[in-house]
């Protein structure tokens, strides 16, 4: 049956897929087709003597532009339990067991058929813990979460990377380079960027509601930390997973920049306000996107889509995890799944369609749009185009070097997702008026330290009249 939703003013909620064109998806995200890729294991939270490991890769797709899904297939099975996926690179990335895989389609057919391990060497130690929420940053680097009971040691081309414990890693995969960008957590299944660079994680065993990533920061649980970081939600919260933060001017102007995350033990979607504060933030929450009191109603992960209406991936289930209940309850439900649409009554933006096939000159006037979804995925398509992008991308940092700096940072973001240092558009953003600018230039400078001329000069940051400059 359906639930029954209770839905904020003005907002409806649609079906937009269910089994059988997907079972229990546990992560997703859409790729720069708008087409949404989806983990899905029936087999979780662990694999039965003699039962075959048959878990899979779904890309779903609304070919008609209907709002609701029409196209289904099968692009990898045979998987263990895949916990995070997200396209790149020509292909999928997986997260799975020990492993960050990548599929790729050589023939065209729409199912993978070349398979490649990117890395190895991740923790194992419980199911709902490893490698998974994979996103990739405005820097070009791919992020991957774990937590609390996972101790990885990757094995790279650089030397060993480990995280005992939870905690946030990034990879670049053109140089094959990874580290740590934050320790913590007990298990961190939510992390977005905002406008700016600047991150915040929500975690589905805490207290803490949405956290500030800073790197090198660690926080509540990690083994042997002496100095943690607290969250930036004033008191305690639920449990919660997923996360995104509201960029579509399909929802309310009020609205943009809220945090959207789901409450997956009230059965409930939740937003929060996030307001500056100091060299943080603060959150305050407001009333609930949706919710119902059906107890199948499991939301685990939320993406803005190419429409730019909220997605929300339900685990529907009436258990949870593993923690609370055996393993082989007969009251597991190991096979549906749904995904739904939320957006709001009577309005509609164009679809953002054919990036792919876009020139490099509009891609990059896409990265000035209002839509999160069309600045991220026009960031993937012109990061996977590399060096190719240079001539383009320096007539469009000499066409705004009059505007918003805004646009100049997310500028300086593709000289760093191509992996080319960019010290003078570099000098020129920390010393921005807007602050926000300047601490996401800095955050840059902090990835190119070890190649920028007289490193030393860059440090007057240390006396920047805002907080969070300096702490950057």
């Amino acid at each position: 049956p359906v639930p029954e939703f209770t839905v904020a003013d003005g907002f409806e909620v649609r079906l937009w897929a269910q089994n059988p064109d997907l079972n229990k998806p546990i992560h997703m995200n859409f790729d720069s087709d708008g087409r949404l890729w989806i983990a899905s294991s029936e087999v979780y939270p662990q694999i039965e003597p003699g039962q075959k490991a048959n878990d899979k890769i779904i890309v779903i797709e609304d070919t008609n532009k209907d709002g609701i899904a029409d196209e289904s297939r099968i692009f990898a099975d045979g998987l263990l339990i895949p916990t995070g996926v997200v396209a790149g690179d020509g292909g999928v990335y997986v997260g799975q067991s020990t492993e960050l895989l990548h599929f790729k389609d050589t023939d065209g057919d729409g199912v993978a058929d070349k398979k490649k391990v990117i890395l190895s060497g991740f923790g194992t130690e419980d199911t709902h813990h490893i490698l998974h929420s994979l996103r990739w940053g405005p820097d070009g680097l791919l992020y991957m979460n774990q937590s609390i009971y996972i101790h990885t040691h990757l094995e790279t081309p650089h030397g060993v990377v480990r995280l005992n414990s939870g905690g946030i890693l990034h990879l670049r995969p053109s140089t094959m380079k990874a580290g740590v960008y934050v320790k913590g957590f007990c298990n961190p299944w939510g992390h977005h960027f905002d406008r700016y660079g600047q991150s915040f994680v929500t975690d589905g065993a805490g207290s803490q509601g949405l956290s500030l990533a800073v790197p090198g920061a660690m926080y509540f649980t990690y083994a042997g930390g002496q100095r943690l970081m607290p969250s930036v939600s004033p008191g305690r919260y639920p449990k919660f997973c997923g996360l995104e933060l509201i960029q579509s001017p399909l929802f309310p102007e009020s609205w943009q920049g809220d945090a959207i995350t789901c409450d997956f033990r009230a059965h409930k979607i939740v937003r929060f306000k996030i307001s500056e504060s100091n060299s943080a933030y603060t959150t305050t929450q407001q009333p609930n996107i949706l919710s119902t009191t059906d107890v199948s109603f499991r939301p685990i992960d939320v993406k803005f889509g190419p429409d730019g209406a909220l997605y929300v991936a339900d685990w529907s289930n009436p258990i949870i995890q593993h923690g609370e209940v055996d393993f082989r309850d007969p009251r597991r439900d190991h096979i549906n799944g749904r995904i739904w649409r939320v957006s709001f009554k009577n309005k509609k933006i164009p679809h953002v369609a054919n990036l792919n096939e876009q020139p490099t000159s509009k891609l990059l006037t896409n990265l000035k749009s209002d839509l999160g979804f069309e600045r991220e995925k026009s960031r993937r398509v012109l990061t996977e185009r590399g060096t190719s992008i240079l001539p383009d991308l320096r007539e469009w940092v000499i066409e705004i070097a009059d505007s918003d700096d805004r646009s100049r940072l997310e500028a300086l973001w593709m000289f760093q997702s191509i992996d080319i240092v960019e010290a003078k558009l570099l000098a020129q953003l920390i010393k921005s008026n807007d602050h926000r600018i300047r601490a996401g230039a800095y955050r840059v400078a902090y990835h190119w330290a070890d190649r920028l001329p007289n490193y030393l000069n860059w440090k007057v940051g240390l006396n920047d009249p805002h907080p969070r400059v300096r702490m950057e």
